[in-house]
């Protein structure tokens, strides 16, 4: 399945729980592309489960899968929509997710920044790729009661192959950010399981990524399998708490050192929450803040 066969799917089941939980239809929609890797994930395939919720006081049908620990133990549905239906009570009847629901229905970025914030997922840029999903496919649509045209949420899919490989084969989406093409990892993903499935050297995805030997790759992490490039199309970003210049560098496909130059920043450099990062021109001489 293709995030726009996903979409096309189940986006009558997200808006249904819009109406009835007040849950922005591209908040869940987004998420379950992300957490069931649009449909195809082995626990959304063999157990239903499209939203990765685990079973805390769960009383039904249980599976057990690998995760941010081994041998986890996640929720089974008979249905992807008594999944979709689970997802909208485990928000709703928890209080930790209430204040979400005091935002417009509308503000999309404001829900993916208050599951992030209230623990719903532990990848320290899953709101900024739910948002990257909502936009590139335009899900903000049905929050306004708009449909969707049905070549936006072709915008972020790639070919049928990559590097000679077809890509229904490894059961993997390709993705393009900045013109730059990448996947989301899956749970199990590392760099030699990617390397190998795209036929890359393990030497590409540290080098593509800034990352080392050293790193782990994290569950619904934008892996790029392509150089990132020396410019975004964004002009500035503004820095919000916890990230880096390597996140930054991940979430617009720009070089690590690019930044460094741009910011006349030395490498190594820590971030302030509100500073201002130039991404496509260099930093002006005159700016101060």
């Amino acid at each position: 399945m293709t995030t726009s066969q996903y979409i096309e799917n189940y986006k009558e089941i997200a808006i249904k729980e819009m109406k009835s939980y007040g849950i922005p239809a591209s908040i869940t929609l987004a998420q379950g592309i992300l957490e069931s890797a649009y449909g195809n994930s082995n626990l959304a395939k063999n157990s239903n489960n499209h939203f990765g919720i685990k079973c805390g006081n769960w009383t039904g049908e249980k599976v057990y899968a690998d995760d941010d620990k081994k041998n986890e133990c996640f929720r089974k549905y008979n249905s992807v929509e008594d999944s979709y239906q689970d997802h909208s009570k485990f928000l709703k009847n928890s209080s930790r997710y209430a204040s979400l629901f005091d935002l417009k229905i509308t503000d999309y970025k404001g829900w993916a920044k208050g599951l992030k914030k209230a623990g719903y997922a532990t990848s320290s840029d899953y709101a900024d790729v739910l948002i990257k999903i909502i936009e590139d496919c335009e899900l903000y649509l049905l929050d306004k009661g708009s449909k969707i045209k049905s070549n936006n949420s072709q915008k972020a899919i790639g070919g049928k192959e990559f590097n000679g490989v077809n890509l229904k084969s490894i059961n993997r989406e390709l993705l393009f950010n900045n013109g730059v093409a990448y996947i989301i990892a899956k749970a199990g993903d590392d760099v030699n399981k990617i390397a190998k499935d795209f036929q890359m050297g393990n030497w590409q995805i540290y080098k593509y990524n800034d990352i080392s030997k050293s790193d782990s790759i994290s569950t619904n992490e934008i892996i790029y399998l392509k150089p990132k490039k020396r410019k975004a199309s964004e002009e500035f970003h503004i820095v919000k708490p916890g990230e880096t210049v390597l996140s930054i560098s991940q979430l617009f496909a720009i070089k690590v050192k690019m930044i460094y130059k741009k910011n006349n920043l030395l490498p190594g450099t820590e971030l302030k929450p509100g500073q201002k990062i130039w991404l496509k021109k260099k930093k002006p001489l005159d700016f101060k803040k």
